[in-house]
């Protein structure tokens, strides 16, 4: 069997409050796995852990407890960091350098050799929808080019897990909708996506897999259809009901010509659950 794409196990993280005899606990035991080629949303509110929690993933942290492992290949380790690309919240870029230049100049950052650059430059930009804007510098670009952009040099090595800190922040719809759909493809073609969002209407309609965190720890993971759906409830969905058949429909389904196309839970918003989980104890009372 083959190792997940991310496995977290136990990781805690403290950081002392300088010039205080405090410290601020940023994770507690927090355990999470990735399987390979699929989506999973790293959700919670603004000090919750999960920016602690990618950069010990990316080896940019030390934890002060448990392991982190990418690929099998522990996050302490350069030879993990083969095998991922990062886009942070705020990516920056020269701005003097053309998209072109910019993914080349990362490109032999990541020892790819110039002729193999000079054939994955044009596919990139092409795929993040940049063909068009190849030899313009990149000072003139807007938010949601800058992220596109972003997304092109996290995938110039092609690797095979794919970090994404808030990937739409301050992208405007349309260009939310461009890297949402941009997202969607890179799991088409059997890569890793693990992002953060707060954009949850967003996280909802990619992940399969959701852990929302509080307070550093994880309060609830699982399957997204699992998370927002309604327990011990069940709704049908049926063609052709006439007003009598809806009001006596576990009778007169199995005698009337209404036919049952499905039954499913009723589901509630990712948002909505987010929001619960997240409230305050006080307010979940």
């Amino acid at each position: 069997m083959s190792d997940p794409a991310v496995q977290i196990d136990n990781i805690t993280k403290i950081f002392p409050v300088p010039l205080r005899r405090q410290r601020v606990v940023a994770v507690k035991n927090l355990s999470l796995s990735v399987e390979s080629g699929g989506i999973y949303g790293l959700l919670g509110p603004n000090g919750s852990g999960k920016s602690t929690t990618l950069k010990i993933l990316l080896g940019l942290v030390t934890p002060d407890s448990g392991s982190a492992r990418i690929f099998g290949a522990d996050c302490r380790s350069y030879r993990s960091r083969r095998e991922v690309g990062f886009l942070p919240e705020n990516p920056y870029f020269y701005k003097f350098l053309t998209a072109a230049e910019t993914l080349r100049f990362y490109g032999k950052v990541c020892g790819i050799p110039a002729r193999d650059l000079s054939k994955r430059i044009p596919e990139l930009l092409d795929l993040v929808g940049l063909a068009d804007a190849t030899d313009r510098r990149v000072g003139g670009f807007s938010k949601g080019m800058l992220q596109r952009i972003g997304l092109a040099q996290a995938l110039i090595q092609d690797p095979r897990l794919v970090v994404l800190d808030e990937p739409t922040a301050g992208v405007d719809p349309a260009g939310s909708h461009q890297i949402r759909d941009l997202i969607l493809d890179l799991k088409k073609r059997g890569k890793t996506v693990l992002l953060t969002s707060h954009l949850l209407e967003q996280v909802q309609e990619i992940c399969d897999r959701v852990g929302i965190m509080a307070r550093g720890e994880m309060i609830r993971e699982g399957a997204l259809a699992d998370l927002v759906s309604v327990k011990n409830q069940t709704e049908f969905v049926i063609e052709n009901a006439t007003p009598e058949i809806r009001s006596q429909i576990e009778h007169l389904l199995r005698n009337s010509p209404a036919k049952l196309l499905s039954t499913r839970q009723p589901q509630r918003s990712l948002e909505s659950v987010f929001l619960e989980l997240t409230a305050p104890s006080a307010d979940r009372k």
